[in-house]
């Protein structure tokens, strides 16, 4: 073998092994006069499992296992058996009891220490608790006994006491609401659980306004036309209207007063409901001066739809003027004289404006409509000598 490849340690090629001098003993003569152990082979069962374990061969005589025994480490002088081993169970069975390492932590034996050990039971007894208590005549006076002072109870933080006030309850609902309706605006939730959500809360939403619209058209009422049904509309006031108003003519002072009827012709064909007018007030003007000669009203009627109805509307007309020299009191004189005083044995129509204010169930406010007449014949007639 090359000498760079030779092992340099010396026990690898049968030197003297290393001991401890100072812990080993110097052997006997009989050590010395048995014969050298036959070196075991290196095979074991481990890759021979029919070969005969050698674990029990060194009790029987034989030769000594490689297993770990009293061979298999340095001898270290006297061999001491451990205390309270199976050895001196029988030689400390009558003395005291053997050290247990294990008696300072499961309590059943005696303990390795005392120094720091009160030797008690634990166990204290509890007085059994009673609602009253007499004070004891040595008791001096303002003690309290602990048993009879109430347990404490929990303490109670600011922003707990808070949470119990009506203000954060409100505010906790107000975040409740809040938070569902960014839920439902999302399309997270529904009003009802799963149903109204966002989406079908729009559907339904529209299909109401549709239907109100659709009722609404047929429901609604709408202000009907007005007119006249005939060129001569004013009429002779007859029971019950106005037959306590007098027919007065005057120069001095100028003025005059009578009664008549207005006949108007409604138009309800928009309508598909009867219609019905809770008020109406109407309002006579003088068509050439535009001075007011006349004022009207009627209580509620009810108007067929479909139709074309006629109501009479009672007027009194009547005006003040200064002089008999006043174009709307000779105009309206002359239209209501005699006609035998006019050369013809006629007489000139009455030319007014006829307006007609209608307060209708179902609509807000007032509704206005005007109509103009051209040919009206006077519904009086003055004496021959009147003035």
């Amino acid at each position: 073998m090359d000498y760079d490849r030779r092992s340099q340690v010396s026990s690898f090629y049968g030197a003297r092994k290393s001991s401890d001098a100072l812990n080993s003993d110097f052997p006997s003569s009989s050590h010395f006069d048995q014969p050298p152990r036959p070196r075991a082979d290196s095979a074991s069962s481990f890759y021979n499992p029919d070969r005969a374990s050698r674990a029990g061969t060194e009790a029987l005589g034989g030769t000594p296992s490689a297993g770990y025994n009293n061979s298999s480490f340095f001898h270290a002088g006297r061999v001491e058996p451990l205390k309270g081993g199976h050895d001196e169970q029988s030689v400390m069975s009558n003395q005291e009891p053997a050290f247990d390492i294990y008696a300072d932590f499961n309590n059943q034996g005696p303990r390795y220490s005392t120094a720091f050990v009160q030797r008690d039971s634990g166990y204290r007894q509890v007085p059994s608790p009673s609602p009253f208590k007499e004070e004891e005549p040595g008791t001096p006076a303002g003690q309290v006994e602990l048993v009879t002072v109430p347990a404490l109870g929990p303490e109670w933080k600011a922003s707990e006491l808070r949470e119990l006030t009506g203000k954060a309850k409100r505010e906790r609902d107000l975040e409740s609401f809040a938070d569902k309706w960014h839920a439902w605006n999302r399309g997270e939730r529904g009003m009802c659980g799963p149903y109204f959500t966002r989406r079908w809360t729009a559907y339904i939403f529209f299909g109401l306004c549709i239907a109100i619209g659709i009722v609404l058209a047929f429901t609604i009422p709408r202000m009907p036309n007005i007119s006249f049904p005939s060129g001569n509309p004013l009429e002779k006031a007859t029971a019950p209207f106005n037959t306590s108003v007098p027919t007065i003519f005057s120069r001095s002072p100028a003025n005059f007063s009578f009664p008549a009827a207005v006949s108007i012709e409604f138009d309800t064909t928009s309508n598909y409901l009867p219609l019905q007018i809770s008020k109406m007030e109407a309002t006579v003007y003088d068509l050439t001066t535009g001075m007011q000669v006349g004022t009207g009203s009627h209580g509620s009627q009810t108007l067929a739809a479909k139709s074309f109805p006629i109501i009479e509307v009672p007027i009194n007309f009547t005006y003040i003027a200064i002089n008999d020299s006043d174009i709307t009191w000779n105009d309206w004189y002359d239209a209501c004289r005699n006609p035998a005083t006019n050369a013809n044995n006629t007489r000139p129509p009455l030319q007014f404006n006829f307006d007609l204010d209608l307060w209708i169930v179902g609509l807000i406010g007032k509704r206005s409509a005007s109509s103009a007449v051209t040919e009206a014949d006077c519904p009086i007639t003055l004496s021959l000598n009147a003035s």
